[in-house]
């Protein structure tokens, strides 16, 4: 099961804001279980002093990394170094990369290739080759914003789906996204499982997440759009439904 990998969590302190942590941490815990936390930056500059407030209060493990020389980001190669180490440990299952920084794109790309699954975190300014590298990509504004019932809430009051964060996906292009994966997934009368058709979104677009759109869950984002249809189906266990979507 998803939630029960072994995942390691090493954040890009110069790329990160310390109030993001709890909405981090709580998060992965969506994915698997933390088993390494470690925070890369210079902990002998000012800059960096509100993170240590919250180190403690979330067993992460600061690693210092000294800037020898301006203009060249030591924190980075640490962080890399760092998670090849982890890597050929053969410790975890996969790993979670915190940070903004586009320099670490060859590093998510190089841990898939070795079989991790790698979750991306940063803000909406992360350049989109660092966002692709990952299996998945969350927005760190987006998970610190509101929680699902607010979500909810907002959804009940509006009628367009119109606020969408730059750099996400318009909902046209996902509206004809998900009806392409329709027609190529939709078994003789045009139905296709919604389970399979989230799953080819998240593929497609490593930074999909319901939430960007201001829904909890998937299929009342897919319920509110007048182009698909919904069906319900129960299985073969009587507390077991299935849900599966058609073009209109």
């Amino acid at each position: 099961m998803e939630s029960d990998k072994k995942i390691a969590v090493l954040i890009d302190a110069d790329n990160v804001s310390d109030r993001y942590i709890k909405y981090i941490i709580a998060e992965i815990s969506n994915h698997g279980i933390p088993t390494y936390k470690r925070i890369y930056g210079d902990w002998t500059t000012p800059r960096l002093s509100s993170w240590k407030k919250v180190l403690l209060n979330y067993s992460i493990t600061p690693i210092q990394q000294y800037s020898y020389t301006i203009g060249k980001n030591a924190t980075d190669s640490a962080l890399i170094i760092d998670a090849m180490d982890i890597l050929y440990s053969g410790n975890v299952d996969g790993f979670c990369i915190v940070s903004s920084d586009s320099d670490f794109t060859r590093l998510a790309a190089r841990l898939r290739e070795a079989g991790m699954y790698v979750i991306g975190m940063g803000e909406k300014k992360t350049p989109t080759p660092f966002i692709s590298a990952c299996e998945k990509f969350k927005y760190l504004e987006v998970l610190a914003s509101v929680t699902a019932t607010a979500y909810e809430a907002k959804v009940k009051k509006a009628e367009k789906l119109e606020d969408v964060q730059e750099g996400m996906a318009s909902i046209d292009e996902l509206i004809e996204t998900i009806r392409v994966i329709v027609t190529e997934t939709s078994d003789d009368n045009g139905w296709a499982f919604l389970g399979e058709v989230g799953k080819k979104l998240n593929k497609r677009y490593p930074d999909f997440d319901t939430r960007n759109y201001g829904f909890a869950k998937l299929t009342p984002l897919i319920s509110s759009l007048k182009q698909f249809q919904i069906q319900s189906r129960k299985s073969s266990h009587p507390h077991i439904t299935h849900t599966y979507i058609k073009n209109r």
